[in-house]
């Protein structure tokens, strides 16, 4: 009995909706939106902005309050992959995004500067 009562069941977080941030890009303030839905401990849905468009989230996943997920842009003939790790604090999601893999041959800082790690909070659009 007391090792089921040390056993904490961890819930996934409610992050489904509509989220929408600002981000600061090379070419300036860029307006990300996020549409996500959660299925257990699975997360699907898509990240978008004005100038590359929506691209559905890869391999998405919830731990409580902690999601992550993958960003898979095409531009042309290249593919960039971002990263996104975040928590979840009621109509708060801050996330932090990086370029996987470290970008094309400039340590991380590969398209355009895109791959340093980026932090930021996306608020839920009601």
């Amino acid at each position: 009995m007391a090792a089921a009562a040390g056993t904490r069941v961890l819930r996934a977080a409610d992050v489904d909706g509509k989220w929408e941030a600002s981000i600061e890009s090379p070419m300036g303030a860029m307006i990300m939106t996020f549409d996500l839905k959660s299925d257990g401990e699975k997360l699907t849905g898509s990240v978008g902005n004005e100038m590359m468009g929506e691209s559905e989230i890869q391999d998405g996943k919830i731990s409580g309050d902690e999601v992550s997920f993958v960003q898979v842009m095409k531009r042309g003939d290249r593919e960039m992959k971002f990263k996104y790790e975040g928590k979840l604090a009621g109509d708060e999601l801050e996330l932090t995004r990086s370029m996987d893999g470290g970008g094309p041959g400039r340590g991380g800082r590969g398209a355009g500067g895109m791959g340093r790690p980026t932090t930021f909070t996306a608020k839920r659009v009601k």
